[in-house]
């Protein structure tokens, strides 16, 4: 795939429709930035996007990923795959997000009770000195987990685990 040759294709496309880089990302609600990095080849578009710039240039998924017109259009069956995909792909998405927000809180709040007990003055003797450690802790592991969640990798260390988990 040349995202090089997509970006200029999409910026033909584009221009055949008469509209500028911020009349198209308000169609699709992103910022111009994104349009123009398409259009350059540094990012392509997310799947479900993509689906929808095809559907609105009126031309086949597969000629959008290959930069160019075809003169065969896709089968519907094809068709309905990706769209498949792209909702899967949506569905993992949003599962990896609510992950994600849900070890920040948790992270949030450790650190939160470190620092009243460090304010307090109570971080330093006994139990609370347990307490405070084991919360300053918690909020960095819940830091190192957002990273990696954020991480372009996230995918294949999923795929890893549930390799490691089946082998039981």
């Amino acid at each position: 795939m040349n995202q090089i040759k997509i970006g200029e294709f999409l910026k033909e496309l584009r221009k055949a429709k008469g509209l500028t880089q911020e009349q198209l990302a308000e169609q699709f609600n992103v910022s111009r930035r994104s349009v123009s990095r398409w259009e350059t080849g540094n990012n392509l578009p997310d799947l479900s996007i993509l689906i929808e710039l095809a559907d609105y240039y009126e031309i086949d998924l597969r000629e959008l990923l290959d930069g160019e017109r075809k003169s065969e259009k896709m089968n519907k069956e094809m068709e309905e795959t990706v769209l498949q995909v792209a909702d899967y792909s949506n569905e993992e998405k949003k599962r990896l997000m609510k992950n994600l927000h849900f070890f920040s809180w948790i992270g949030v709040i450790a650190f939160t009770i470190f620092i009243v007990l460090e304010y307090l003055e109570l971080a330093d003797n006994g139990i609370t000195e347990n307490i405070a450690s084991f919360c300053c802790g918690i909020a960095f592991a819940m830091l190192i987990i957002a990273v990696i969640y954020t991480n372009r990798y996230i995918y294949k260390f999923s795929t890893f685990k549930k390799r490691l988990l089946q082998r039981k």
